[in-house]
């Protein structure tokens, strides 16, 4: 399996500023096949995506579950898939930014589209593709009064910087494989280190359970079983939480930090607000360019609408395809587009490092 973390361009870059060919927002399965068709064509591409990989649904929410209608592929996973993607757009070399969302669009002066993230990263280029699925994905909140208070500063639903974690007496939610890959990582970091499911099993993969309950065999942290009730502390800084299991008492853990993973859940979030005609929470494009009702911005993927529209990720790859033949237009408004077959074509494969040397 290719790990997204060893590929260079995927490290957060250090300024906040960037130019670009192509913004695609979303990094499923079809925003990275997106890169390969636009890279195919010359035009660079960074992505932005509000989960902390790339994969979108098919490596998040069914990492392991089988896909039976990838051309060639009798079986495969959806995180083989993210992996044999991202293998293919590695000529390419995009950048990512991940767990970040596209939070406003402005329209430049000198015609491009300038792209802020909540995390104020700015981003230009004279071509916007929304990739995002059904959305972005947001976290599930817990039902557990004055959360708000303290979100931002003692509790996270994410992992932006390790480094914030450093020395905390830290408390993690969950029983997925976030909560435990996290608890995992995070452990040599922390001064002390919980865990809280509401229950004893978990629905991470297996041997991340088993490292995780050796962790805590050999004393280098707890497990609590139960719900949290309860936060305790003044002005946003955590100090305890009451945990609850169904039946019995319920009791306080000491903490100054929680990681809660709840899970996730589609919203269209900002994207909603960018100006486009909408269709039930879908943007609505042609079927020659798939571009939307504002010039230089295209959708793909399960978030547009069209007649005879099919949610399948066959149906976003032949959207990247056509895509890009518009996208080309934008970004090299005086070349001439010269279609070309990557199997005969030997501009194109050296584009991809195949072919004779």
């Amino acid at each position: 399996m290719i790990s997204f973390s060893l590929l260079s361009s995927i490290a957060h870059m250090e300024k906040n500023t960037h130019k670009t060919d192509v913004i695609i927002i979303g990094a499923g399965p079809v925003g990275l096949f997106a890169v390969f068709e636009l890279g195919l064509l010359d035009m660079k591409a960074h992505l932005v995506d509000i989960l902390d990989k790339p994969g979108g649904q098919c490596a998040e929410l069914y990492p392991e579950k089988p896909i039976y209608d990838i051309p060639a592929y009798p079986i495969i996973s959806g995180q083989e898939l993210t992996d044999r993607l991202l293998e293919q757009i590695k000529p390419f070399s995009p950048v990512f930014h991940l767990q970040q969302m596209a939070e406003k669009l402005e329209k430049l002066e000198n015609g491009n589209w300038q792209l802020t993230t909540d995390d104020k990263i700015v981003i230009e280029a004279p071509v916007i593709v929304i990739a995002a699925g059904g959305g972005s994905f947001v976290p599930k909140k817990p039902n557990i009064p004055n959360l708000e208070a303290y979100e931002g500063r003692s509790v996270f639903y994410s992992v932006k910087k390790r480094d914030i974690f450093r020395e905390k007496n830290l408390l993690v939610a969950g029983g997925g494989d976030s909560a435990l890959d996290w608890t995992l990582n995070l452990q040599p970091l922390v001064s002390k280190l919980a865990l809280v499911h509401r229950r004893d099993e978990f629905r991470a993969a297996p041997d991340s359970v088993h490292k995780m309950r050796t962790l805590a065999d050999n004393g280098k942290m707890k497990i609590h079983v139960g719900d949290i009730k309860e936060l305790h502390g003044e002005a946003g800084q955590l100090e305890a939480v009451t945990i609850q299991k169904r039946g019995e008492d319920p009791y306080q853990v000491e903490c100054d930090t929680l990681l809660a993973f709840y899970g996730l859940t589609m919203k269209l979030g900002p994207i909603a607000h960018f100006g486009l005609n909408l269709h039930e929470n879908l943007i609505s494009v042609d079927t020659e360019k798939f571009e939307t009702s504002e010039q230089g911005i295209f959708a793909i993927g399960d978030i547009n609408n069209y007649a005879g529209k099919l949610k399948l990720i066959l149906s976003g790859f032949h959207e990247s395809a056509l895509m890009a033949q518009k996208a080309f237009r934008y970004v090299y408004p005086d070349k001439k587009l010269r279609f070309q077959y990557t199997t005969s074509s030997t501009d194109l494969q050296s584009k991809l490092g195949v072919g004779e040397s």
